[in-house]
């Protein structure tokens, strides 16, 4: 039996080969669309979910797992390790982490001979994904709790993600990044910039068009990694010849020890819309 088992969720965009590969459990959230529930990457694709927003401009509600779900995935997990690490989303963008808590508690009866620890990674998206990968990485060599935790802790503020988004009007809509939102209201055709650091999602810059905002994205990652081997997570909301492209010009510029193409997960998509582009990136220390 390995010594920690790792989890993480749905919005991590975690590549599918990786996860698969480093044998991480993901825990799918849920999308409803027309009072029909999907969860994600389940029975919904991504870009699915995209192609609806663009023909109806319908606004997805979206959840979290629910505790019983966690459960189920603990105990999956418990069955494979003594001790469970779930590398989590920021609370402060979705109601996971409390969810994943409660299915903490309910475990204490189920699986009294399992530690199990939920780590607030601060963050979301690819970022989180590569903490659920390190964190794995750990725990494949060997590491306990203690050295997987650890270890994730230290990347954490290595880790950068800057996205930018097609259209203003899902943000401003959602109302779950206020600053973004007032932008709406007198600079229509802009394309924002935005970072998630510290579980928030702040806008940084505003760009007028599309190409230029994947330049300026290339220039952050320049300012922030030199000439340092690069890993970059580079996601994408139904938008798979932009990635391609940004992908390209990336290979092409910089040192990549990973780079990964992923659908950013429709759960937040339901709130920035179809079109948006960016990535997670951490350079070798």
């Amino acid at each position: 039996m390995d010594k920690v088992a790792i989890v993480t969720d749905s919005l991590a965009c975690v590549p599918k080969d990786q996860a698969e590969e480093l044998g991480i459990f993901v825990v799918p959230s849920s999308v409803t669309i027309k009072d029909r529930v999907y969860h994600d990457g389940i029975d919904i694709s991504p870009s699915e979910v995209y192609d609806l927003q663009r023909k109806s401009k319908v606004l997805p509600t979206t959840s979290a797992a629910s505790p019983g779900e966690f459960l189920n995935i603990y105990t999956s997990a418990a069955e494979k390790a003594d001790s469970i690490l779930h590398v989590c989303i920021t609370p402060k963008l979705t109601m996971t982490y409390d969810a994943a808590t409660r299915a903490k508690e309910m475990a204490r009866e189920s699986l009294p001979n399992t530690r199990i620890e939920i780590l607030d990674t601060s963050t979301a998206a690819g970022a989180q994904g590569f903490l659920a990968m390190a964190a794995a990485r750990v725990a494949i060599a060997g590491g306990d709790i203690a050295e997987v935790t650890d270890a994730v802790r230290k990347l954490i503020p290595r880790i950068q993600l800057y996205v930018t988004v097609d259209t203003l009007y899902f943000l401003s809509k959602g109302g779950r990044v206020p600053k973004v939102a007032a932008w709406a209201t007198s600079l229509l055709s802009i394309k924002p910039i935005l970072q998630i650091s510290n579980g928030q999602a702040t806008p940084v810059e505003r760009v007028r068009t599309k190409p230029r905002a994947m330049n300026r994205l290339i220039q952050i990652m320049r300012e922030k990694v030199g000439q340092k081997p690069v890993h970059v997570n580079l996601m994408h909301a139904g938008v798979p010849d932009e990635a391609e492209e940004l992908k390209k010009k990336i290979s092409d510029q910089f040192d990549c020890a990973e780079l990964y193409i992923t659908e950013f997960s429709p759960v937040m998509g339901a709130h920035t819309g179809p079109g948006l582009i960016g990535f997670a990136f951490y350079n070798d220390e």
